[in-house]
């Protein structure tokens, strides 16, 4: 089983457009609503590959109770946390050409009850977890030093921890030294506090997050591909994308690929690039199933590009 943690989740509405002309009325041509937040897709990218997964979360209001029930009917189990605060609402405008803009709400405040809820509730759900995915921003009301606390708790009893955070919740979550994390080339950048340029600059910072503290670092460089610098080496893996439709969740697709075929090594990182792919040609947020996965558009390799400049390169 894996378990998820979403500390700031969202009721997420996606709306395709041709295209976004600013002051005109755009008409769209498909909507979704699902359940939202960075955890969240991760216990549903995990229940889309027919494995079990158990989400916690807080959830208050309307909103809140229209995630559960969303959830419930994708097959994911929810362990909510009761908040006095509505769930936030977020919004999503996926234009065909494939640029995506996002308005998402701040969410509502946790008190200091509702903060330590949060954690009896993880640490009550993990006993059965082969994994731990602490994904996503922090509500208000949360330090940045609560995803370390909740490492902590989580390896004194036990547990494997990955985290997909930011910022400085995730500088100091390194310190308790998280089993991965999964930065994207961005959040890889404003961790080590400059540019990426190349697959190399990447490999590079990937290794510094080690020296402070991450274990293993799983890092989305976007249309480039893919890196995973551990302990037992450094490997980079991409595949070919035939068209791509939405990147909503695809990294968050990726890192369930990742913890479903075991968090480690080659193979894993193939299955998360096999996960991340399939998720960009979807519309919305909408998850892979295996039926969506193609193995063989996957490349995953020890020689690593790193002269190899990045399409997107982060400044």
């Amino acid at each position: 089983m894996i378990l998820t943690v979403t500390p700031n989740p969202s009721l997420d509405r996606t709306y395709e457009v041709p295209s976004l002309d600013r002051g005109e009325v755009i008409r769209a041509t498909g909507e979704r609503m699902d359940p939202g937040g960075k955890g969240v897709n991760v216990s549903r990218a995990v229940a889309a590959a027919g494995q079990r997964t158990v989400a916690v979360l807080p959830l208050g209001g309307a909103p809140g109770a229209l995630v559960a029930d969303l959830l419930d009917q994708q097959g994911i189990e929810v362990a909510p946390v009761p908040v006095a605060g509505a769930t936030r609402s977020n919004i999503a405008l996926a234009e065909s050409d494939g640029v995506l803009t996002k308005i998402n709400a701040p969410g509502p405040e946790l008190s200091d009850a509702e903060r330590e809820l949060l954690l009896e509730t993880v640490r009550q759900q993990s006993r059965d977890a082969s994994w731990i995915a602490c994904c996503g921003s922090l509500p208000r009301g949360l330090a940045p030093s609560w995803y370390a606390d909740l490492v902590a708790r989580a390896h004194a009893a036990g547990a494997r921890i990955a985290l997909d955070t930011s910022g400085p919740a995730l500088l100091a979550a390194l310190r308790e030294r998280p089993d991965v994390v999964k930065p994207n080339a961005e959040e890889l950048a404003g961790a080590v506090g400059r540019p990426l340029a190349t697959v190399g600059d990447a490999v590079k910072a990937a290794e510094e997050l080690r020296e402070m503290g991450a274990r293993a670092v799983l890092a989305s460089l976007g249309a480039d591909g893919q890196l995973l610098v551990s302990a037992e080496g450094a490997w980079f893996g991409s595949a070919r994308v035939a068209a791509v439709r939405s990147n909503v969740g695809a990294g968050d697709s990726s890192l369930a690929g990742f913890l479903i075929a075991g968090g480690n090594g080659p193979e894993a990182l193939a299955s998360a690039v096999a996960h991340g792919a399939a998720a960009v040609q979807l519309p919305g947020s909408v998850m892979p199933t295996p039926h969506d996965l193609d193995p063989a558009a996957v490349t995953v390799t020890a020689e690593v590009p790193a002269d190899r400049v990045l399409k997107e390169p982060v400044s």
